[in-house]
C-alpha cells in the first residue's frame, strides 16, 4: 500500500467516528497512532518507527513544513477529499528531548446543519432563547466537545440580518456567511488585535475562538457591555469555575455580573444508538450568586438528568458512571 493510500485510509477511519483529531506518537521501539473521538483517545494502530516516519514526512511535505526539522515545533495545513468532501487539516508537529518526532492532525469538518445532536432539546431551546440579548455567552468543555459546534449552529438559527463576525485559532468551520478572521502572531494578529479591529466593524455578534489571556477577556467583555452579543469559549473543569476563570484573567465581579448573560459547559455523549449527542449544564445571569460562590463544578441538574437519560435506554450506565463528575 502508498503512502498516499495509508494516509487516506487512516483518515477515513478517524471521520467515520467523527474524530476531532489523529496522533502519530512515539512510545519506545514503535509509534502508536490514535484518534480522538467524543472526548477520549483511542489507539488506532501501532506501527514500525521507520513507516511512522514515512507517513509524518508525507504530511509535512503536503502542509509546507521542513521534513529535515524533527526537532522544532512546526504547524501546517492541508486538504483532503474524503467520500467527495473536502477536508481541511491544520498540522502540529514536535519532537521530543530525543529527537523523536510527534504529529498531530486537527480535522476541520464543513458545517452540517444535522452534525450537532443536542441529547436534550430543550437545552438547545433555552440557548437559542439567549440569542436574542446582548451580553457574554461562554461555554467550556474538553477539546472535541463540540463547542465551536454549538456556537455556530446557535448564531446561524438567528433569523434577523446581521454582521457575524469570528476570530479563531484556527477557523474550523467555514461559513460564507460570516466574516471569519484567523490568528497569526507572527504577523502580530492575535485575538487581542484582531478583537480591536473587529470592534470598528461594528458586528452584531462577535464569535471568539477562545478567552486565554486577559487582555481577550478584557475585550470581550468590553464588547459585551457595549451592546454587542459575543459567544466564546474558556477552559474551565465546570460550568462553575468559569466564574473563577475569568476573576483570574482579572475582570473584577461587578463588571462580571453586568457583562455576562450564560455560562455552558458541554460533554459529547456516547449513546446506545452508536450516535453521539451534545450534553449541557447551564446557568444563566439570574443565577449570579450560584455562578461566584459554588464550591461544586456542576449543577445537581446535571447528574440528574444524565439518569433521566439512562432510564429511557438513551446511554448507558457505563456513560452515567463516566459523565457523572463531568
Amino acid at each position: 500500500m502508498s503512502i498516499e493510500a495509508q494516509l487516506s485510509e487512516i483518515i477515513q477511519v478517524a471521520v467515520d467516528q467523527q474524530a476531532s483529531d489523529i496522533y502519530w506518537l512515539p512510545t519506545v521501539s514503535k509509534y502508536q497512532i490514535l484518534v480522538q473521538a467524543a472526548g477520549e483517545l483511542q489507539t488506532l494502530m501501532t506501527i514500525e518507527i521507520a513507516a511512522a516516519q514515512q507517513l509524518i514526512n508525507h504530511i509535512k511535505y503536503r502542509s509546507n513544513m521542513a521534513i529535515s526539522d524533527h526537532r522544532r515545533p512546526q504547524l501546517g495545513a492541508m486538504s483532503v477529499t474524503v467520500a467527495e468532501e473536502v477536508l481541511n487539516l491544520r498540522i502540529s508537529a514536535v519532537g521530543d528531548f530525543l529527537g523523536r518526532e510527534s504529529l498531530v492532525v486537527r480535522l476541520l469538518y464543513q458545517p452540517r446543519p444535522t452534525r450537532l445532536h443536542y441529547l436534550i432539546p430543550s437545552q438547545r431551546v433555552k440557548l437559542e432563547k439567549l440569542m436574542s440579548q446582548t451580553g457574554l455567552i461562554l461555554f467550556s468543555g474538553p477539546m472535541g466537545a463540540g463547542k465551536t459546534s454549538t456556537m455556530y449552529d446557535l448564531v446561524r438559527q438567528i433569523d434577523r440580518q446581521q454582521v457575524v463576525m469570528t476570530i479563531e485559532d484556527p477557523v474550523e468551520i467555514y461559513e460564507p456567511k460570516f466574516l471569519q478572521l484567523q490568528v497569526n502572531a507572527m504577523a502580530q494578529m492575535t485575538y487581542g488585535e484582531l478583537l480591536k479591529v473587529g470592534l470598528r466593524h461594528h458586528p452584531e455578534v462577535f464569535i471568539i475562538g477562545e478567552i486565554r489571556d486577559a487582555e481577550t477577556a478584557q475585550i470581550a467583555v468590553q464588547a459585551a457591555l457595549s451592546g454587542h452579543l459575543v459567544l466564546s469559549t474558556i477552559h474551565a473543569r465546570g460550568v462553575y469555575g468559569v466564574v473563577p476563570r475569568l476573576r483570574q484573567l482579572g475582570i473584577d465581579a461587578e463588571t462580571l455580573q453586568q457583562a455576562l448573560v450564560a455560562v455552558s459547559y458541554q460533554r459529547l455523549l456516547p449513546l446506545v444508538s452508536g450516535k453521539q449527542a451534545a450534553y449541557f449544564d447551564i446557568v444563566t445571569a439570574r443565577e449570579p450568586l450560584q455562578l461566584a460562590n459554588n464550591s461544586q463544578m456542576m449543577t445537581h441538574e446535571w447528574g440528574q438528568q444524565l439518569e433521566a437519560q439512562h432510564a429511557l435506554g438513551r446511554i448507558s450506565a457505563e456513560t452515567v458512571a463516566r459523565f457523572r463528575d463531568h
